[in-house]
């Protein structure tokens, strides 16, 4: 898959780019490297360490008029004139700014994934629409490996089950994935998650779909084919014994 990623630098931060283009290799070659900005302007001068060693093109956009976001229209235009190249298999926009979203629904349309790279701040109408999207806080130790920094906690599993929508995402998929037995192949259940919403395991602490399962303490795990195929099925309440009854006094 060849990826184009086109990052939003006036309002994104550069210390996880790393990390967003290692997470983009397990997709594809990330052959288009756009990043948009008034490289004027002192706020990114982070960005501009990044750009050589990760062979990032900057593109220059002016300031027009203050409080007016020539970017966000820079980067739109790109956007569209890389999608009616067919140059390119897939997005991925590194922005934490909502106004991103129609362009999302519309390379959405097109056939092409988006995955999408913000911070925490980044409004839930631009992360749902995304094909997959990650919280680039989650991929800063990744980035820094290099310089001995400790990679972030898991997620703890009570906060995992605490996620009323992770949770409902989850019982959901396994339910709809299952075979005449109960138990769902963990492929299915995967596709099902990437098919209806923007989950990515990164944002809990994992790696993998599986670990989240493991973890979340609400699925019965079966491996079959020589521990080669992961099955899995909402695990049933065990009934808590009755406490026994004291003897009767005589």
């Amino acid at each position: 898959m060849r990826i184009a990623l086109l990052i939003d630098c006036d309002n994104v931060s550069s210390t996880a780019v790393e990390g967003v283009l290692a997470e983009l290799a397990k997709h594809g070659t990330v052959n288009v490297r756009h990043a948009h900005g008034d490289w004027k302007s002192s706020y990114l001068s982070g960005w501009v360490e990044k750009l050589h060693p990760n062979a990032i093109r900057p593109l220059q956009q002016f300031a027009y008029t203050s409080g007016k976001n020539a970017t966000d229209a820079a980067m739109i235009i790109d956007a569209m004139d890389l999608l009616y190249s067919k140059n390119v298999d897939g997005f991925a926009l590194m922005t934490s700014d909502s106004d991103f979203t129609p362009l999302v629904m519309r390379i959405l349309e097109s056939g092409l994934p988006v995955f999408g790279f913000g911070e925490r701040k980044t409004p839930l109408a631009f992360v749902q629409a995304c094909s997959q999207f990650i919280y680039i806080e989650n991929l800063v130790p990744a980035a820094q490996a290099a310089t001995g920094q400790a990679a972030a906690e898991p997620v703890r599993d009570s906060m995992l089950t605490e996620d009323p929508v992770l949770r409902q995402l989850l019982v959901n998929a396994v339910n709809q994935t299952s075979e005449i037995d109960g138990w769902s192949h963990l492929s299915k259940v995967g596709k099902y998650v990437s098919n209806t919403s923007s989950f990515s395991p990164i944002n809990y602490g994992y790696k993998k779909l599986s670990e989240v399962l493991r973890a979340s303490g609400m699925f019965d795990i079966e491996m079959r084919s020589d521990n080669t195929a992961m099955y899995v099925k909402p695990s049933v309440p065990r009934p808590v014994p009755a406490a026994a009854k004291p003897a009767p006094k005589r």
